[in-house]
């Protein structure tokens, strides 16, 4: 089915260039939402030049100028930045880290059989862990899959960023000592110990103002913005394309 926008027809050539830069989904799936980008980036295009903003220096640079034109957001008021770090206070700490080890029972993530038996090896040696926690390095020798195996396990201070996410989000709030669960990643099954944690102090509100603010202003800048696509949407003749204002890569 052909797609077009206030009757201006989105060329083939252009959703199968703009499909290819979609990351995920299958060749249906990808070729949709290139469709509904395209579409999106094309009503912007129109309104830019009901208002003669220049789209032919750069579709991008015209868009700025028209959301800067049309889409109004306030600054971050005061009393709205000291009200979210009051409902937040957790997050604005400074960094932590902590020194760890761990042991990695390795497990490809389509192998089922694989992770099965790689929790139960783990909850194995925890149990030995619990026990006698002198152990650790030599069983990191023993059955570590990954290169600190020949450290005795041992991988140092990790902060935010340094390793894989799933494992970051757990160590970095585990208590000193040995996890009594093994943390499950996309390589497999993590048995940890945490030696020592720095950071995670509060920070005082004067040091996070700006970064709320900006934080604030974004937000509604996302919601404007979705506003506004939404208004443009009703509005349009649009055939061939399933569009909504959230799915706009505007708002990514």
């Amino acid at each position: 089915m052909l797609a077009l926008v206030n009757r201006v027809l989105l060329p083939e050539h252009e959703i199968n260039a703009e499909s290819g830069k979609v990351e995920s989904g299958t060749i249906d799936e990808k070729r949709a939402e290139a469709t509904r980008r395209l579409a999106i980036r094309e009503l912007l295009r129109q309104r830019a030049r009901v208002l003669s903003i220049d789209t032919e220096g750069g579709l991008d640079a015209a868009i700025d100028e028209l959301l800067e034109a049309e889409v109004i957001v306030p600054e971050a008021e005061e009393a709205d930045c000291r009200r979210y770090f009051e409902a937040n206070r957790e997050r604005f700490c400074t960094p932590v880290r902590v020194r760890m080890s761990h042991i990695l029972l390795a497990a490809a993530p389509d192998d089922a059989e694989a992770r099965i038996g790689a929790r139960k090896q783990a909850d194995e040696l925890i149990a030995v862990l619990q026990c006698d926690p002198s152990r650790l390095a030599e069983l990191a020798q023993a059955h570590s899959r990954c290169p600190s195996a020949d450290n005795g396990g041992d991988l140092g201070w990790v902060g935010r960023g340094q390793t894989i996410p799933e494992l970051e989000d757990v160590v970095l709030r585990l208590p000193l000592g040995l996890a009594q669960r093994a943390v499950e990643s996309r390589y497999g099954f993590h048995v940890v110990v945490v030696a020592e944690r720095e950071g995670g102090a509060p920070l005082p509100y004067d040091h996070v103002r700006t970064l709320i603010a900006d934080y604030l202003r974004e937000r509604s800048w996302r919601r404007a913005v979705s506003q506004y696509l939404g208004i443009l949407i009703a509005e349009a003749d649009i055939q061939g394309v399933n569009i909504e204002a959230a799915d706009s890569p505007l708002l990514q």
